[in-house]
């Protein structure tokens, strides 16, 4: 019972310790999604040089895009010009940071991390586009024979920021916030705080177990952050932390593979091989650091900004982000499914289909599915759908070999008509 009961505080002062940071860093993407021009990030990555690969990784840091989200948002700059290095910076930078991860890291592991993170995934990035740029030099006639993919347009107004914000995006992430928090809190319980230090005496072979573990694995750049705070404090070494909160949200074998079948198997390996070179390289540096930027306590954990932010915010927060998540499993899950069957059952002359397509785990990959398919002519209405992996098409003659050339050239797979 007592471990029961340490484990539900440990969860609460977590969620307690993250919400306002998260509410803010969630409204803050939404200001980024509505009125950050796309079209800027396609005119500073178009060419193959190092300022390209600069912009891209710049442009990429605030960008709240976890590794699932930032993919198609790469490749479709990638196949409407954007270059092979600058798309692969993009690519490296994103998931690693992002204004409401920046927030939380601010929040839960102090000022040197919330610092330092921003700073190593611009490195990483722009490093990753000049490999690339040198070990796989872009070709003129491969980039006009890219298939074309639209950028969605994005309305700008304050109820559609407030949705993006507090229920898309808040949509994507949710899943991997809650296992990150129901994982770090178990860990802080069942871990002795000097477990590290006493079985693990080596960092370097540290850093190696965490890299290891965190390669496959899928958690985005937020949820991330409580997993790292406890491990901190469960005495894993600074460097062995900079590491899972490198490689953790940057790499899992999704991506891998749709990096793999769009950018080419050379791109793929020097995206690897930039995120674990430089997670392990700035791992040892930060080792190197001064141990007490970096030394947090319980205290420290829970109520280092207490002065700063009230204990009645923090609640106030808590409850809000919880019932936004409430909202947005009922939404998910509860509330009336886009179909466009149901709504036409009696029209014959539109033809209605479903086909299969595999890989879409995020709200960025629903649009990005829907906005190409829409632009197919004879296409009149597209919903895809997460949950069941699946795509209904309203429409009259539909080429079915351009539905599956639109969707496989965004990265995902075509499983043909269900």
């Amino acid at each position: 019972m007592n471990y029961i009961t340490a484990y539900f505080l440990e969860l609460f002062n977590l969620f307690n310790a993250m919400a306002p940071y998260l509410l803010f860093g969630f409204f803050f993407a939404g200001l980024l999604k509505v009125f950050f021009p796309k079209r800027l990030l396609t005119k500073y990555m178009g060419k193959s040089n190092a300022a390209a690969s600069f912009n891209a990784s710049l442009l990429g840091i605030p960008m709240p895009l976890c590794s699932c989200g930032v993919l198609p948002t790469g490749i479709s700059l990638y196949r409407n010009g954007a270059s092979r290095g600058s798309t692969n910076s993009f690519l490296i930078s994103t998931p690693q940071t992002g204004v409401d991860s920046i927030l939380v890291t601010y929040s839960m592991l102090g000022l040197p991390f919330a610092v330092i993170r921003p700073i190593i995934a611009l490195i990483t990035g722009f490093f990753g586009g000049v490999l690339t740029n040198v070990f796989d030099p872009e070709k003129k006639e491969n980039i006009e024979n890219q298939p074309k993919t639209i950028q969605e347009e994005t309305p700008r107004t304050l109820a559609y920021m407030l949705k993006y914000a507090f229920v898309d995006f808040l949509q994507d992430i949710s899943k991997w916030l809650i296992i990150g928090l129901l994982v770090a809190a178990l860990i802080s319980v069942l871990l002795p705080d000097d477990f590290f230090t006493s079985y693990v005496s080596n960092d370097f072979v540290g850093m190696i177990i965490i890299l290891v573990a965190s390669i496959p694995l899928y958690v985005c750049a937020t949820a991330s952050v409580p997993i790292a705070a406890v491990l901190l404090l469960k005495g894993l070494s600074p460097g062995a932390i900079l590491v899972f909160l490198m490689a953790g949200p940057a790499t899992n074998f999704a991506s891998i593979t749709v990096l793999s079948k769009t950018m080419g198997k050379k791109s793929t390996l020097i995206y690897l091989f930039t995120i674990i070179a430089g997670a392990l390289t700035f791992g040892v540096l930060v080792n190197l650091l001064p141990t007490q930027w970096f030394e947090l306590t319980q205290t420290h954990q829970h109520h280092e900004h207490g002065e700063i932010l009230p204990y009645w915010l923090q609640i106030f927060s808590s409850f809000t982000l919880f019932l936004l998540i409430l909202n947005v499993y009922y939404q998910k899950n509860f509330s009336k499914k886009d179909t466009i069957m149901s709504n036409n059952q009696n029209e014959f002359s539109p033809e209605f289909m479903t086909v299969k397509v595999s890989g879409m785990d995020c709200n960025h990959c629903k649009v990005s599915v829907e906005t190409n398919l829409k632009k197919i002519e004879n296409i009149a209405e597209v919903i895809a759908n997460l949950q069941t992996q699946s795509v209904e098409i309203k429409g009259d003659n539909i080429d079915l070999e351009k539905v599956k050339s639109t969707v496989e050239s965004l990265g995902y797979t075509y499983g043909g008509k269900l």
